[in-house]
């Protein structure tokens, strides 16, 4: 299959996982009066983010290749 392709996917991953960790970093960092409120959209936000790149590894791993677990820095 193509190497590009799964370059590419691999790359899509690595965002995936990276923003994963910003949004939960978020949820655990937040205070103040509305972190109740909001503090869980960040974990929601982040559970969907690794969704996604699971998703994307799926797809890598039936292509042939080697899903990254590796975050964009």
């Amino acid at each position: 299959m193509s190497e590009k392709l799964i370059e590419k996917l691999n790359q899509a991953i690595a965002r995936e996982i990276q923003v994963s960790i910003q949004y939960m970093w978020q949820h655990v960092r937040i205070g103040g009066p509305y972190a109740a409120a909001i503090g869980g959209v960040f974990k929601e936000i982040a559970v969907e983010e690794m969704k996604h790149a699971e998703a994307i590894a799926e797809r890598v791993d039936y292509l042939g290749g080697v899903p990254t677990t590796k975050p964009d820095p």
